[in-house]
């Protein structure tokens, strides 16, 4: 009896329920990254004083009040009114390549080369799920260091991973 329980017990699905299991893309990578302990650094207000950020890796970002970051190109989505938190990272990627840009909330995701934006290559989010709860995909070959532009937060606080985009399977 104790057998069949033990073997019941090991084969027993993941719960159904979970919302962080419907991405389209593989991001076992990101879940890892998203279950270690960040690191904690406080966003920039502009991009001298934007934090220096690498892929791999996992941050907790501080962002200030929006209407006091000056950031480097205008954000592609409209600005909110008061209470929302924004903020700039710096980003060194080791090669060029496409990588994704990792949160646990919902709120506007940037990268800008040279003062350009980098146009968003994919992304995908998940209701409930918060590690991840958004990846955005961007093709980073400009110039680098890349400046992450932050905007639209509803909380002071976020988590942050950038990784590179795995090869395709066949």
């Amino acid at each position: 009896m104790l057998f069949a329980l033990a073997l019941g017990g090991a084969a027993a699905p993941a719960p159904a329920d979970d919302a962080c299991m419907d991405f389209k893309w593989d991001v076992s990578k990101e879940r890892a990254l998203f279950a270690g302990t960040p690191a904690a650094l406080p966003a920039g207000k502009d991009p001298k004083s934007a934090p220096l950020v690498v892929p791999n890796r996992l941050y907790t970002l501080r962002l200030v009040d929006q209407d006091k970051v000056v950031f480097s190109a205008p954000p592609a989505k409209k600005m909110q009114g008061p209470g929302v938190y924004g903020g700039l990272a710096t980003l060194k990627i080791p090669a060029p390549g496409s990588y994704r840009v990792a949160v646990d909330l919902p709120f506007w995701i940037d990268v800008v080369s040279s003062g350009t934006k980098v146009a968003a290559e994919d992304f995908q989010g998940q209701h409930g799920c918060s590690a991840p709860h958004k990846i955005v995909a961007f093709d980073l070959v400009g110039v680098q260091p890349f400046v992450l532009q932050f905007s639209n937060a509803t909380s002071e606080n976020v988590l942050l991973t950038i990784t590179p985009v795995p090869p395709r399977k066949l």
